[in-house]
């Protein structure tokens, strides 16, 4: 699918609130109602808007520690099992393979440095993995979604 200038303004516009009506979309990109459902439609159905979700506070939430942590593996980490135990420990909430100075990389919230550490062994318990580097985040100036260019 290709991305025209108001596909983007759409997006860049669900981006800052996705509760609004299609009306309102429409309107601040000069579309219809109609149409701007139909773009969002087909936006969804080719995979651009992968999902419709909320943003919460961590720290509202008692997940106030931020750490991403560095894992260095034995072996390849892309096979499903190594995803799928990666999933399995709710703490960690992104998990990427990576070029650098190891093999993958987590981001992982917790309620404490105590939970940071079980979560910690959880991932040493992993399948391949052999250690990890932890960087923990003491303030976050910002987090902000991708950018629609």
């Amino acid at each position: 699918m290709t991305i025209d200038e108001i596909d983007r303004r759409l997006l860049a516009e669900l981006q800052k609130d996705a509760t609004q009506s299609y009306a309102a979309l429409g309107q601040a990109v000069g579309l219809s109602a109609g149409a701007a459902h139909e773009r969002v439609r087909k936006l969804k159905a080719a995979g651009v808007i992968r999902r419709t979700t909320i943003e919460v506070d961590p720290a509202a939430l008692g997940t106030g520690v931020l750490a991403y942590v560095l894992l260095d593996t034995d072996a390849w980490m892309g096979d499903d099992s190594t995803r799928q135990a990666l999933r399995d420990i709710t703490a960690v909430e992104e998990a990427h393979i990576i070029a650098g100075p190891a093999s993958v990389l987590v981001k992982v919230r917790t309620t404490s440095t105590e939970a940071l550490q079980a979560t910690l062994r959880a991932l040493h318990q992993v399948d391949g993995v052999t250690s990890t580097q932890t960087v923990v985040v003491l303030e976050s100036f910002f987090e902000r979604p991708p950018t629609v260019m």
